[in-house]
């Protein structure tokens, strides 16, 4: 039965800066890691409005071809899948080959306008899961861990809400389920202009939000003009082309780590920034689709992949020679969770 679960402007969720007691201490001997975390997803059409019938799953077939390229450089991936690739039998047979790694993992990723149950109304703000009431948003969280258990025979540990949309009962919801890491903060974005939570007083370090760790999604500002960019990059976004223009003279650039839209240059830089402020775990991500052509915008033809799998080349031969080490799920479990 539809419902009109529908926030009003004055509910955005806005978290703010963690207080320095919950900042996560990591051991002596962690040093500086990164994690991938891989959005692992049904394929839909990025200009068009969500729908509920967007189910195929045919990009799932490239996954073990872009998995080898990660694991033959010791680097595992943790995979965050949604309710059409947790219930789909080809999914969970691809990705129970690709964690015979031994280090690479399953999580959750929460698209509420693919999970049931559908009590909501299918708009744009409803698909923040967060948005949600929460009991629906629990509701939708227990079907699909129970999905995932049930095709890999553990329980997800670690979870992302679709289009990052955690909103303020999530960390309990999660919590009371045995998650222990939640990485749905994507540091200095902000979702607000559609009815999404505004994470622009979020950085990239990892913190204690209640009984989870959050690990937010690593974003840096590179340019000239970085220091107080944060607010200068605001400002730039109420004048036309603003930001454009700042970014082509290399002033200012807000960098998130992905190779989906993010110039290899630019992200080679906000690995030195990341690393120069003591970010400990650089937190990188991309879609599952992205792996075969034509799934999403930023992997269009054969070329574009071509210029991704060089954009990872790239990128971990630079972590390497920073002596940057990959951190499986388990570690990064062991090494931040507090007792």
């Amino acid at each position: 039965m539809a419902g009109t679960a529908s926030p009003s402007i004055g509910s955005i969720y806005r978290p703010a800066p963690p207080a320095a007691a919950d900042r996560v201490i990591w051991p002596d001997n962690f040093g500086t890691r990164f994690t991938i975390m891989v959005d692992t997803e049904e394929e839909f059409d990025w200009g068009a409005p969500l729908s509920r019938d967007a189910r195929t799953v045919s990009a799932i077939r490239a996954l073990p071809e872009g998995h080898r390229r990660f694991a033959e450089r010791g680097v595992p991936l943790t995979y965050l899948i949604d309710h059409p690739i947790a219930t789909n039998p080809v999914s969970i047979d691809v990705l129970r080959e690709v964690l015979a790694d031994g280090r690479s993992a399953i999580g959750t990723q929460l698209h509420p306008w693919v999970s049931p149950p559908f009590d909501e109304e299918l708009t744009p703000a409803n698909s923040f899961a967060g948005n949600l009431p929460a009991s629906l948003e629990a509701a939708k969280l227990d079907i699909l861990t129970d999905a995932i258990t049930q095709g890999f025979g553990a329980a997800p540990r670690v979870y992302r809400a679709g289009r990052y949309g955690i909103g303020p009962a999530t960390a309990a919801l999660l919590a009371s389920r045995g998650y222990r890491i939640d990485s749905s903060m994507r540091a200095a974005y902000d979702y607000s202009a559609e009815h999404g939570p505004d994470f622009r007083a979020i950085g990239n370090h990892a913190f204690h939000l209640g009984e989870v760790m959050e690990l937010p999604l690593t974003t840096v500002f590179i340019g000239a003009a970085r220091r107080g960019a944060a607010s200068l990059y605001d400002a730039l976004g109420r004048i036309p082309k603003g930001r454009g223009l700042f970014a082509r003279a290399g002033l200012l650039s807000r960098v998130a780590l992905t190779p989906e839209d993010m110039p290899l240059a630019d992200a080679l830089e906000a690995i030195a920034v990341a690393v120069g402020q003591g970010v400990q775990v650089l937190n990188f991500s991309f879609h599952s689709p992205s792996l075969a052509p034509g799934h999403t915008p930023y992997v269009r033809d054969t070329k574009d992949l071509a210029a991704f799998h060089h954009w990872w080349d790239k990128v971990l031969a630079n972590l390497d020679r920073r002596g940057v080490r990959a951190a499986s799920l388990d570690e990064l479990i062991s090494a931040g969770i507090r007792a």
